[in-house]
């Protein structure tokens, strides 16, 4: 008898760990669904980065591109997932893509991803030697913006998305 009763615990124990264990993979998501609506300051750095990246469009013929915060605040819940899995990645795209279809009406989205560098300049200039991050920076879009946050070693990490509406 006393197994019986054991039986339903173990079952809503066994459910529970099932669940904590697929909300890790919702952080980003859970974040965009509350954060959207506050976009973090800008750091000079990042104001530097997306004046590089505006100079540089300019140069080459292309429109400068207007800074937008939601962009921001969803490039910035990506950075801060990179920080808090020390990881950085493309994680999730899908999932912030769609939130900016949705509240930006963005119909084309794209985001850049670095690591590591310690200026603007280094961070621009190792996307644009490099084909893919530089075809984004060189797209047909209309708003980008940028969120560069720091983990606890001081190692910068970076999301750059760009939308076209």
């Amino acid at each position: 008898m006393k197994l019986f009763r054991l039986v339903p615990v173990l079952v809503i124990c066994a459910l529970l760990s099932f669940t904590s264990c697929s909300t890790e993979n919702l952080n980003e998501e859970e974040a965009l669904n509350t954060d959207l609506l506050t976009a973090p300051q800008a750091k000079p750095l990042e104001i530097e980065i997306l004046e590089i990246i505006n100079d540089y469009r300019i140069t080459n013929g292309m429109n400068a591109l207007s800074n937008n915060g939601t962009v921001k605040a969803v490039a910035y819940t990506h950075t801060d997932y990179m920080v808090e899995v020390s990881n950085v990645s493309h994680d999730n795209f899908y999932v912030r893509k769609q939130s900016l279809q949705q509240n930006e009406n963005a119909q084309i989205v794209s985001e850049n991803v670095a690591y590591g560098y310690t200026s603007a300049n280094s961070v621009v200039n190792a996307w644009l030697n490099s084909p893919s991050h530089k075809s984004t920076i060189e797209g047909n879009f209309t708003d980008f913006d940028i969120s560069a946050e720091q983990d606890e070693d001081g190692n910068w990490y970076f999301t750059n998305i760009f939308i076209k509406r």
